[in-house]
């Protein structure tokens, strides 16, 4: 399965590339102990660093990068970078735009006298038949200052355009400077299926493998890693 990732001529070799997302993983999670001490259970305590469905969505799909250095001093948004202008397609000069309040209003997002921020893209997409791609925040990534707004794009029928990614900075004392290749946004893709709810109680054989598991994993560690994981 491969997604088709292409930016302008005019911008080969400027980007940084979308990377599986596995390639991307923060520094603070690759420092962090496995294992923590907890005074609650007066005792060593797995950290989230082993806990496989936290790293497995860390890891999952691919990582957009921001385009260029951006820096961020006192509300205000500038950077160095001088992108070439359009050839035969026309593209965004700056790494970043707005929403205007307006576009949000009735939303948890809304405040008058603050705009949203839209990192640009410039890379189309193509996924293959009967794939869309989820684009939200990167995962697990409270470090970052920003918080992407999530979408469903049906990137295998639109695949000419840009899909740019609306965003809330949610950190107003933020100073400093976001660097090229933050990640901005991470892509799933999903396949578009129709799916039914169904309810219902255990019979007793359930009941028994759901007592059987959760007694095993009390008794020993790593249960959902040897035998679920994939």
């Amino acid at each position: 399965m491969t997604l088709t990732f292409r930016c302008p001529r005019e911008l080969e070799g400027r980007l940084p590339s979308p990377t599986p997302a596995a390639q991307g993983l923060p520094d603070w999670l690759k420092a962090m102990p496995a294992q923590a001490f907890s005074a609650l259970a007066s005792g060593e305590v797995d950290t989230v660093k082993r806990c496989p469905p936290f790293i497995d969505a860390m890891t999952c799909g691919f990582l957009i990068p921001l385009v260029c250095d951006v820096r961020v001093e006192n509300g205000a948004f500038t950077w160095d970078e001088d992108l070439p202008p359009g050839g035969a397609v026309s593209f965004a000069r700056s790494p970043i735009g707005i929403h205007e309040a307006g576009q949000v209003a009735g939303t948890p997002l809304f405040e008058p006298d603050r705009f949203l921020i839209k990192f640009h893209s410039f890379w189309t997409i193509e996924a293959p038949s009967g794939y869309s791609l989820l684009f939200t925040h990167p995962a697990n990534r409270f470090d970052l200052p920003f918080t992407t707004l999530t979408g469903l794009v049906d990137s295998d029928r639109y695949t000419d355009g840009w899909i740019h990614f609306p965003a809330h900075w949610h950190d107003v004392d933020f100073s400093g400077v976001l660097p090229k290749g933050t990640p901005i946004a991470q892509c799933f893709p999903v396949r578009r299926e129709t799916w039914v709810a169904r309810t219902a109680t255990f019979t007793d054989e359930e009941a028994q493998r759901t007592h059987e598991l959760l007694t095993a994993i009390d008794r020993e560690k790593g249960v959902y890693r040897r035998q679920f994981r994939t």
